[in-house]
């Protein structure tokens, strides 16, 4: 347990970010409980995959893949040496990291319409 009040200052700042974040897709999805399916294809476009889950129930399924380039670094470090001086370098090399999302709606037929009855929450990264 830290006793630094710099470093519990930093976890508490932490903590009320990441409350802060989490819920934003949640919040979203929400908004759309009640209305018809039909409402979130045309923001979202079609779902990936629809699944049939039982009489009058399905799910229906949105992927998003994000890509993030993360670049690479050089850095370099001048040396004495018994030999004279000398110049160390490092490098971090650059990646790139996808990160998959789905994002569902539970939906209950009503007349001749689909319409969202609740969703499931997306993982935290998602959020």
């Amino acid at each position: 347990m830290p006793t630094n009040p710099v470093q519990v200052a930093c976890i508490a700042a932490v903590l009320a970010v990441a409350s802060f974040l989490a819920g934003c897709a949640s919040d979203i999805m929400k908004n759309y409980v009640g209305r018809s399916v039909e409402e979130v294809i045309i923001d979202y476009g079609p779902p990936s995959t629809v699944l049939e889950l039982g009489r009058d129930e399905r799910a229906y399924q949105w992927r998003k893949v994000s890509t993030n380039v993360v670049a690479g670094s050089t850095s370099g470090e001048i040396k004495d040496t018994r030999r004279g001086t000398r110049y160390e370098e490092t490098v971090t090399p650059g990646y790139v990291e996808e990160q998959e999302c789905f994002y569902t709606f539970y939906a209950r037929r009503w007349g001749k319409g689909w319409y969202v009855t609740s969703f499931r929450k997306p993982k935290l990264e998602c959020e």
